[in-house]
């Protein structure tokens, strides 16, 4: 029985981190997809304007 108390633990850590990367997966996308892709690029346009420097002509 020895086996099986060895076993127990690192099957649960499997188990729970297959669990963890499929939420991780399944929430990739979907209906808050585009809004977070179009806040993300907000945010590098911002940044990419705040490093050009101002030109007056």
């Amino acid at each position: 029985m020895d086996y099986v108390s060895a076993l127990v633990p690192p099957v649960v850590m499997a188990a729970l981190f297959i669990g963890v990367v499929r939420v991780i997966v399944k929430t990739q996308g979907g209906a808050a997809k585009s809004k977070e892709d179009a806040a993300v690029d907000a945010a590098l346009a911002r940044a990419e304007n705040a490093s050009q420097p101002a030109t007056d002509a």
